[in-house]
């Protein structure tokens, strides 16, 4: 995007993030590091988001070489009842998560941080996403032929579970991919 004369550096491995910003015509650099995800106990369940997308920003801050050079960092969660759920760490792990979801409503928020040689930014946007009641088959189903572990919550939205158990969202669908784009572009724009 010529207008937004900046170069984004995107701090995520994600492949739905990349995804996502080159369907939205942005062009940008991937480069990551590992960093602990880990966050205060007491913090609200609504900051973690935030905090963490944050956290990974500032862990990245030396790739900035420029004042004409944006880091984009985003981290994504899943809570219901007050829970966040992560990504699972194995199908049993998967199949718990997606048994708590079944039949509820769940928020997924991602916090992103834009971050330059002068600035930083953080934000965040919220979606609530309504499943149906879903069965031990279709559970076991969707883990053995989707690999839902490095996604939040167990599952993707632009996968089966998304198609045929999500029966309404409010909020954007980006933002349950993983970015919430029409949040991205007008901080962008004002960054």
């Amino acid at each position: 995007m010529d207008f937004l004369k900046k170069k984004i550096i995107l701090a995520s491995k994600s492949p739905r993030r990349s995804h996502l910003l080159r369907e939205a015509g942005f062009d940008f650099e991937i480069k990551t590091r590992e960093v602990d995800e880990t966050y205060p106990e007491d913090l609200p369940v609504s900051e973690v988001a935030g905090y963490l997308a944050e956290k990974k920003a500032l862990a990245c801050r030396d790739f900035l070489g420029s004042e004409n050079e944006i880091l984009l960092a985003a981290d994504s969660v899943v809570i219901v009842d007050n829970i966040i759920f992560g990504k699972p760490e194995n199908p049993e792990d998967a199949m718990r998560i997606l048994r708590h979801l079944s039949g509820k409503v769940h928020q997924v928020i991602t916090g992103v941080c834009l971050l330059s040689l002068k600035k930083k930014k953080v934000f965040s946007a919220v979606s609530h996403v309504h499943f149906a009641p879903l069965s031990e088959r279709e559970i076991k189903y969707y883990t053995d032929h989707f690999a839902p572990f490095d996604k939040a919550g167990a599952y993707a939205i632009q996968e089966w579970i998304g198609l045929c158990k999500i029966t309404k969202i409010e909020g954007t669908y980006s933002n349950i991919m993983g970015l919430p784009m029409e949040s991205v572009y007008r901080e962008l724009l004002q960054f």
